[in-house]
């Protein structure tokens, strides 16, 4: 039977795949105090920060080499097959988490949790170059993105939630048996890609397909499919690295430290984090849809995809920029607030102004990302997507380990202002990548 708009629900699928992977990862942010408190009652809180950093760092390094290798897995084998091996891996990985006795155990099967995890972004990546045609995409990849803002609003009060009567090793457990119950629907829905599906409509394949590719760029362009060293030799292709690793250590500076920092600074529960939480990522949420929307409706206004990625990307880092120096000093932004909202018999403490500030920065953070992300299947052929953009991935996250090593040492003594300096300077370098290591956003063209 033919299903009409069969691409919305593969990027619903994707989507839905990304809510259960910030679940999995959150898990464990969230949990922490209660699992530091049970294993290291005798160490103070920087202690337990460094072995949170450590247990987290050891999740980043091998989400780094993921990119990569997946990169290369979802070329190869196709996204039907490559997500199905990520998500049952990490999975089993989230449920073992269950049986850790200590650091070494919770950083072993974190390791394998962020390489299989890894396999998300680059997968993603792919399934939109193949499922729409280059004027949706930016909108597709933020539908996708939204899904990791979504699984970060629900996963802080599901979690929060869980604590009330689970143990956390049985929260660990439930949250692993909901990636393995995605493969299902995913497995029935996603049977081949567009030109080979058996219950696309042909009207929905021309529509994709003839999309995707002008005929001047089918003779010009369609058969360059560079090699991974012909790849690096492309200026192009380092624009997409550097932009993706400045602009990466941002968003997980906030999904790591989020519940850390506010049991740091405020001194908040399990529980009251629950309240709390959820909130930076409702901005990340509708700042997803609303970079995938303005670069659509720009690109349907006549605007080149140049211009349009580049200036959307732009607006993300200039939102996100000053919002830093405010969540210095969040108090300060309280009483602002305070003084326009007196008249409405409201008011703001510092946790909510706080809060309210990091859904600033995660809104123009998802603003920009979508673009960047879309940027390997604006300039490569499909064949090679998958590659770019898990190299590009790798360098994000080695960038995110190495800053996820220093924040104990930045906010030593619940201090956070020297990791929101080193946050504002990535959106600078972000914006020197995309501006000038990328001269313009066309199909690239073999050297």
């Amino acid at each position: 039977m033919k299903t009409k708009g069969l691409r919305w629900w593969v990027v619903g699928l994707i989507a839905l795949a990304a809510v259960i992977n910030y679940i999995d990862r959150q898990a464990l942010g969230v949990l922490w105090p209660d699992i530091a408190e049970s294993m290291f009652p005798e160490m103070d809180a920087d202690g337990r920060k460094e072995i949170y950093a450590y247990i987290t760092g050891s999740f980043i390094f091998f989400y780094a080499g993921g990119q990569a290798i997946f990169g290369k897995i979802f070329d190869w084998i196709g996204t039907r097959i490559g997500f199905a091996i990520s998500i049952g891996v990490w999975s089993v990985a989230t449920a073992l988490h269950a049986f850790a006795s200590g650091a070494l155990s919770f950083a072993i099967f974190r390791s394998i949790l962020g390489l299989a995890e890894a396999g998300n972004w680059p997968g993603a990546a792919k399934g939109n170059a193949e499922w729409f045609p280059a004027h949706e995409r930016a909108f597709a990849q933020g539908l996708f993105n939204s899904g990791a803002a979504i699984g970060g609003i629900v996963a802080i009060p599901l979690i929060a939630f869980m604590t009330v009567y689970l143990s956390w090793q049985m929260i660990f457990v439930c949250v692993g048996l909901i990636g393995l119950l995605w493969l299902i629907p995913w497995f029935l829905i996603v049977k081949a890609p567009p030109e080979y599906h058996p219950n696309i409509t042909e009207e929905e394949k021309l529509y994709i397909l003839s999309g995707q590719i002008t005929q001047k760029e089918a003779v010009d362009v369609f058969e360059y499919n560079p090699t991974t060293a012909q790849l690096f030799k492309h200026r192009e292709s380092w624009g997409v690295i550097v932009a993706s690793a400045a602009i990466d250590p941002i968003w997980w500076l906030f999904v790591a430290w989020i519940p850390l920092y506010l049991n740091g600074v405020y001194g908040m529960d399990v529980k009251t984090i629950g309240i709390y939480g959820w909130v930076p990522y409702l901005g990340a949420m509708f700042g997803a849809w609303f970079g995938g929307l303005l670069a659509q409706k720009k690109i349907k206004d006549g605007w080149s995809v140049n211009k349009t990625r580049k200036w959307v990307i732009t607006l993300g880092c200039l939102i996100m920029f000053p919002s830093f120096f405010l969540l210095i000093n969040p108090a300060s932004f309280a009483s602002i607030c305070n003084s326009v909202l007196g008249l409405m018999n409201i008011t703001m403490d510092s946790p909510s102004a706080a809060v309210i500030i990091m859904a600033v920065i995660l809104f123009g953070f998802q603003t920009s990302i979508g673009n960047v992300q879309t940027l390997p299947s604006d300039m490569f052929s499909k064949k090679t997507v998958g590659t770019l953009s898990g190299f590009a991935g790798m360098a994000a996250k080695l960038a995110v380990f190495g800053f996820t090593i220093l924040v104990p040492w930045l906010t030593k003594g619940e201090n956070y202002a020297p990791a929101f300096y080193v946050g504002a300077g990535l959106t600078a370098a972000a914006l020197f990548a995309i501006w000038v290591l990328i001269p313009k956003v066309v199909k690239v063209q073999p050297l």
